[in-house]
């Protein structure tokens, strides 16, 4: 199968107690990758790891350490302790993000200095730490978990908007940076998700969002390409939108 290259890689996955980040998690491990997660809840975290254990892959390493992405000091905590875990990884996976849906009357400096500490700066101090060792290696994939806001702009959004552009960009340098160096860089931009993060949206009807087993699929698939062909920026869009 096409996936055997990820046989034995170790991925570093942000967000895994997220709905999105759980499905990745499980798809992953079914490619007989070893994981190091992070996320807030260590009780989702501690079931994710039972779960891919128990039903999914017991012949893997499963690490994690929790941390709120907000704060530097919880990163270089999860940094120090993915390090105790493994070398260096193969795969980066930053599906992590907080989502903000108030009017820009209605935002505070804390909602905006929050949003691109999670969505941005994470994701970038993640790059640069974990790139290194990609580049050293001679393979790599980064993949940076967008949005279809990374695209377009709407209404009580301006600050995830923002965010999530700021995403779009940083992946599009890594890919012109590092593709020299047989490490690549994806930008995955679904539309909205049927998680508990996507009901946040009143706006839209929750039963057209996307199913994150379905990106997760998508995900190992695209990376699973190892030779010229490579899709950097990629929009998963809704079938049906009401």
């Amino acid at each position: 199968m096409m996936n055997s290259i990820l046989d034995g890689k170790t991925c570093f996955l942000t967000g895994a107690s997220g709905g999105l980040g759980k499905e990745i998690a499980k798809e992953i491990a079914n490619c007989n990758c070893n994981l190091f997660l992070t996320g807030r809840n260590e009780k989702k975290i501690l079931e994710l790891k039972e779960t891919i254990k128990n039903s999914v892959n017991d012949k893997i390493e499963v690490y994690y350490q929790t941390g709120d992405l907000n704060n530097l000091d919880d990163i270089k905590k999860i940094i120090n302790s993915a390090k105790n875990a493994y070398n260096s990884f193969d795969i980066l996976i930053n599906s992590a993000g907080i989502f903000v849906n108030k009017s820009i009357q209605n935002t505070t400096w804390k909602n905006f200095e929050k949003s691109f500490n999670v969505n941005v700066r994470a994701p970038f101090i993640f790059c640069k730490e974990f790139s290194e060792g990609m580049i050293k290696n001679g393979w790599g994939r980064i993949i940076n978990i967008g949005s279809s806001s990374s695209y377009s702009g709407f209404k009580n959004g301006s600050i995830y908007c923002s965010s999530k552009h700021a995403v779009l960009g940083l992946s599009k340098a890594l890919h012109d940076e590092l593709k020299s160096k047989n490490v690549r860089t994806f930008c995955i931009s679904p539309g909205s998700i049927k998680t508990e993060m996507g009901k946040i949206s009143k706006e839209q009807n929750f039963e057209t969002f996307l199913d994150p087993k379905e990106i997760a699929k998508y995900l190992v698939f695209i990376i699973s390409f190892d030779s010229e062909l490579i899709s950097e920026e990629i929009r998963l869009n809704r079938m049906n939108i009401e």
